[in-house]
């Protein structure tokens, strides 16, 4: 039962931008794009915040309470022309018209990219709601407290790991700065300076969470999340929902950095719980598709066997963000999926080397598997998009060459390459913060940047040598089309184009694509805008390097 407050609070959840203003502003040239009225942007993807979502459900169950939430990525995503200087500038005048007045701000930070933007809003936020308390929570507020309050002098506190018992207690209390000096979940300038300790405040039965609060955000516009642009097949790009059925993970990827916010240990929701609320987000929003954020659903595999039963009975799709430990994927799981109608799955192989998979990101795989699991996957019509991660420190050119000569080898449909990107509180971070091979603006880079640099390699060749494996890859030794599967080749070839409408390799190999299908006037369409796109010289330095006749 709620409990009655004398004092109605408000709470205002912000999520920034998942993108630096630059890069927003000034896409790279092999970046994904969006057309506005007034140019190109960089695009921005959207994952419904979780965080946010559980935070808002949590409190309102306890206490008398007001939730909003502002998420800038959708914000970004609606507005038809951006004519601001600055990303300051654009919340400034997004904030400054919510009709709200809330007393708590809540501002949401998962990675670094959001970093500059999340100091930008907590200084448009104390401008326009001087009384209110400002916080922030996520994996960056996490493990970046001291950063933040040397270059902040906006916010109150920032919450350590996980923030729905640390956000009530801030809700409920009276005197609000007493409680997040005294609380040791909160984290404070003051205690910083007096060498204080900070402690995870965990939900151990995560049931205690109640549905999540999807009513407070715009449950329509999530269609362009990671998940989703992802896959070349997927026609429905809305009525996708988010869900997390269990939180922590108990591997030790040099990579990842979750554990520093949910911990190693697994906590779960109940597979009846599980089943209420797909049923719920199937019938009260008519979702089609469930995409799983957990960072490790197959570490008990009797229940991830029960929930694929439960998506099966109620007739959905599932998505699997985070992907599925690929250990785990046997040809029995791998049916079972495929008779609950999932056709797609992201398979973190993150490696074609084993020694950089077990000494350097001491991840529990093995080669041989990755084959396995791709060869039973194309079998059962499941397509894959394999995720590989290329610059760890450690790594050799020579290691990255035997990446490039297995992934020849596996029929994956897709490759989703990216540069080693140090996340705030990982392994590699730490290591690289020690060996000072972080390089130029490393806080607000993403998979797509390039900024470690060691021994064995410059920023600039692990940046060239991503884009080059994915254009040999995907495009140049494209499985689909190597094995004749011409229609599934041509539909990564047009997803593609749809990202970037002047992809000279694209257009020629979706020519090839149509050739091969009898369409010959597409063909020839395709086949002319490959060579007008192949006279820019971006384009020629490719066209040439594998020798494509344009």
């Amino acid at each position: 039962m709620k409990k009655s407050l004398k004092i109605q609070n408000k709470l205002l959840f912000i999520v920034p931008p998942h993108l630096t203003f630059d890069d927003f502003i000034n896409p790279a040239y092999n970046a994904r794009i969006v057309q506005k009225g007034n140019g190109n942007f960089g695009s921005v993807l959207t994952d419904m915040p979780l965080g946010a979502l559980s935070l808002s459900a949590y409190v309102k169950k306890h206490t008398a309470v007001e939730t909003k939430l502002v998420d800038f990525n959708i914000v970004l995503n609606k507005v038809e022309r951006f004519e601001f200087n600055s990303f300051a500038e654009f919340f400034h005048d997004v904030l400054s018209r919510v009709d709200y007045s809330p007393s708590i701000i809540g501002i949401s930070a998962l990675f670094t990219p959001s970093y500059q933007n999340m100091l930008d809003i907590a200084q448009c936020c104390r401008d326009i709601f001087p009384g209110a308390v400002i916080a922030a929570g996520g994996g960056v507020p996490t493990n970046m407290y001291r950063e933040i309050f040397k270059d902040s002098s906006c916010f109150n506190a920032l919450c350590y790991g996980e923030g729905e018992k640390p956000l009530l207690g801030l809700v409920e209390a009276f005197d609000k700065l007493r409680y997040l000096e005294e609380n040791p979940s909160w984290i404070t300038r003051g205690k910083i300076e007096s060498r204080q300790s900070f402690r995870h405040n965990f939900i151990e039965d995560l049931d205690e969470i109640p549905f999540y609060d999807y009513d407070i955000c715009e449950t329509d516009e999530y269609g362009l999340n990671p998940a989703i642009t992802a896959y070349a097949g997927v026609k429905e790009k809305k009525q996708n929902f988010h869900v997390m059925t269990s939180r922590g993970c108990t591997f030790h990827c040099c990579f990842c950095s979750s554990h520093t916010v949910h911990g190693r240990i697994m906590r779960y929701y109940s597979i009846n719980r599980v089943r209420d609320d797909f049923k719920r987000i199937r019938d009260q929003y008519g979702a089609k598709t469930i995409i799983f954020q957990d960072d490790h659903l197959m570490a008990d595999k009797q229940r991830a066997f029960k929930i694929i039963n439960i998506v099966k009975e109620l007739k959905i799709t599932a998505v699997f963000q985070n992907s599925l430990a690929l250990y785990a994927l046997d040809r029995k799981f791998l049916e079972a999926l495929k008779s609950a109608g999932v056709d797609q799955l992201l398979l973190s192989v993150e490696s074609g080397s084993n020694r950089v998979l077990k000494e350097i990101m001491h991840k529990p795989l093995n080669l041989s598997i990755v084959k396995r699991v791709v060869d039973d996957c194309r079998e059962l019509g499941i397509y894959t998009n394999a995720n590989i991660l290329i610059g760890l420190p450690g790594e050799t050119k020579q290691d990255i060459e035997d990446t490039r000569s297995f992934l020849k080898t596996i029929n994956a449909n897709w490759f989703l390459i990216f540069c080693a990107n140090p996340l705030v509180g990982s392994e590699m971070f730490n290591i690289c913060l020690k060996k000072n091979y972080l390089k130029g603006n490393y806080i607000g880079s993403d998979y797509k940047k390039a900024v470690v640099e060691t021994e064995d390699f410059t920023a600039e060749y692990i940046q060239e040598m991503t884009y080059i494996l994915n254009l040999e890859l995907n495009f140049v030794e494209n499985s689909d089309f190597r094995l004749g599967n011409y229609e599934m080749a041509l539909k990564g070839f047009e997803n593609a184009i749809r990202a970037k409408n002047d992809h000279a390799l694209a257009y020629y190999y979706a020519a090839k694509c149509c050739e091969k299908l009898g369409d010959s006037e597409k063909a020839q369409r395709y086949m002319n805008s490959a060579h007008v796109a192949a006279q820019k010289p971006f384009w020629r330095k490719y066209v040439d390097m594998f020798n494509i006749s344009l």
